[in-house]
């Protein structure tokens, strides 16, 4: 039997919605100028200049568990908190028998939730648009933490960090419409509005946050426009 596959628009914030355009006013603790006084935590991972065996032996203890403290950690928190639209843990799936081990999910959750796209799905390089949905429109409390580099060259970690909008700080959100369980965004330097186009700076960004996840599991991916990515500003899926 022949499947086929069909392109579905999906939601990817609670703030994503038809009529975002009509609202007046904010009082939605978003990022942008009008609410951005909040605080996240911070991750400040270290920079490397080389891969070196013997340097990765001396390699500190950092001060909170990347993967299973602070991320699976604040995506269980929001989970608590009723942030995502479906549970996705109660999603039922199987292996496909075979030699390749496959795995089936079926999510009718993020089939529902589909919503118009809203740029031309023929071109892959667009402009940002501010005017259609994008990460500054989240709600701070969709927002994990904050992942940049360390100043100081040591692992950090910050529990309540202001957020420098001069700065334009990398983040980690949550994806509202999951695929699996922990999934989340990284969106690098939020506020420079980057359209959905990889660069260098935002490839190894994403090295980094694998690096620091320090886990065979662990899956970092990248779409562009005319590849499924829904959002016109950069991003990556975690």
């Amino acid at each position: 039997m022949m499947l086929r596959i069909k392109r579905v628009p999906t939601i990817v914030s609670n703030f994503q919605a038809e009529d975002a355009g009509a609202r007046s006013g904010c009082g939605r603790n978003c990022l942008k100028s009008c609410c951005i006084q909040g605080k996240l935590p911070l991750y400040a991972f270290k920079k490397e200049n080389s891969v070196d065996g013997e340097k990765a032996q001396e390699k500190k203890e950092p001060p909170v568990e990347f993967l299973d403290s602070l991320l699976l950690g604040e995506w269980e928190d929001r989970m608590q908190r009723g942030l995502f639209r479906y549970d996705v843990t109660a999603c039922e799936t199987k292996v496909i028998p075979g030699d390749y081990g496959f795995v089936a999910q079926l999510n009718e959750g993020r089939h529902l939730k589909k919503r118009p796209t809203e740029f031309r799905v023929d071109k892959v390089l667009q402009p940002f648009d501010g005017n259609k949905f994008n990460f500054t429109k989240v709600g701070q409390e969709e927002v994990l933490f904050q992942f940049e580099a360390s100043e100081d060259g040591d692992v950090q970690f910050f529990p309540n960090a202001p957020i420098d909008v001069d700065n334009s700080p990398s983040v980690v959100a949550i994806n509202v419409s999951p695929i699996e369980y922990g999934h989340v965004l990284l969106i690098p330097r939020i506020f420079e509005c980057l359209p959905q186009r990889i660069d260098r700076e935002s490839f190894l960004l994403a090295l980094y946050m694998a690096a620091e996840a320090a886990n065979p599991y662990f899956r970092l991916g990248y779409n562009s426009l005319g590849a499924f990515a829904t959002i016109n500003h950069l991003h990556f899926q975690v």
